[in-house]
């Protein structure tokens, strides 16, 4: 049965994502941070099945699906194209998974940032290609076992910090968010749809399926993640300035991974040297920022 949109709707119910998908959080509150007036990107990721088929997408505003490795020529084309039409005032977004951020559509986003496109770009990362049965990725946590890195040999390098390669591109805003702060990811997308220029922005998007966790638990664990320190929350202004967004709490990151089933197999040396790297990352982070961190309550 086909329904029409709810008024001001941009996001509607029905759509085919799985059950506690983080994904689906991440989109609805960007679509409603930017408005109607936007075109949206989507390369080849379970975002090209989750809206569903035209006409009855869940999605009410203009969609191009695109192929894999190329949304950041493709938002370069439109964002030229709608400016010869005089459009400028219409957002382009661009909502890429990890896979395509990280490891085959970095080279068509690294050349939209150097020409600092006024686009919007966002990764909702969930730490593999779940589109391709939960394959690993650039983006997937150190020591994690996935359908391409078993117990035997699991990852041996931890994630890529897309915040420095963005930020190292010096565009005006980049920013990481985390769908269990929803105020401070709306605040974030908020920000970048009012700077001209590139604007980045790195979402931790719980992936029950592929982390191997009850779908309820999504909100919870993700949101262990910060306050932790293994997923900070900060933003950084013309690859600069560093703005630290959220205190974390004195949270071991032990109690991040072990809920998840993909870390079973770790053992207490394993997650001492995990504790290590990312005390070592927070200590960096922090010599970076040049304000003090506040802590934000939700």
């Amino acid at each position: 049965m086909k329904q029409g949109f709810v008024h001001g709707e941009l996001m509607m119910p029905g759509h085919l994502a799985c059950q506690g998908c983080g994904g689906t959080l991440v989109m609805k509150h960007a679509l409603e941070a930017i408005g109607p007036n936007m075109v949206l990107v989507i390369p080849a990721c379970c975002w090209t099945v989750i809206p569903g088929n035209f006409p009855s997408s869940a999605l009410n505003v203009a969609v191009l699906h695109t192929a894999p490795a190329t949304s950041g020529a493709a938002a370069s084309g439109i964002r030229a194209a709608l400016d010869v039409k005089g459009m400028h005032d219409t957002k382009i977004l661009v909502f890429a998974g990890d896979g395509e951020t990280f490891d085959n559509g970095l080279q068509s986003l690294s050349g939209a940032a150097e020409r600092n496109e006024d686009i919007i770009y966002i990764c909702y990362d969930t730490g593999a290609c779940l589109n391709i049965v939960v394959q690993r990725s650039l983006a997937t946590f150190q020591n994690v076992c996935e359908t391409t890195s078993s117990l035997s040999q699991p990852k041996s390098k931890n994630k890529k910090n897309m915040i420095r390669i963005m930020s190292g591109h010096k565009i005006p805003y980049c920013a990481t968010a985390n769908i269990a702060f929803p105020d401070d990811l709306y605040r974030k997308v908020k920000n970048a749809a009012d700077i001209k220029g590139t604007c980045f922005i790195h979402v931790l998007s719980a992936c029950p399926s592929g982390w191997k966790i009850p779908p309820e638990k999504a909100v919870e664990i993700s949101r262990l993640a910060t306050c932790s320190k293994a997923f900070p929350l900060y933003e950084v202004f013309n690859g600069e300035e560093y703005r630290i967004t959220m205190e974390p709490d004195e949270v071991l990151v032990e109690d991040y991974l072990q809920p998840q089933g993909r870390f079973r197999h770790l053992k207490e040396t394993d997650l001492d040297i995990i504790q290590e790297r990312v005390d070592y990352e927070w200590k960096i982070l922090l010599q970076r920022s040049m304000i003090e961190p506040f802590r934000i309550n939700f």
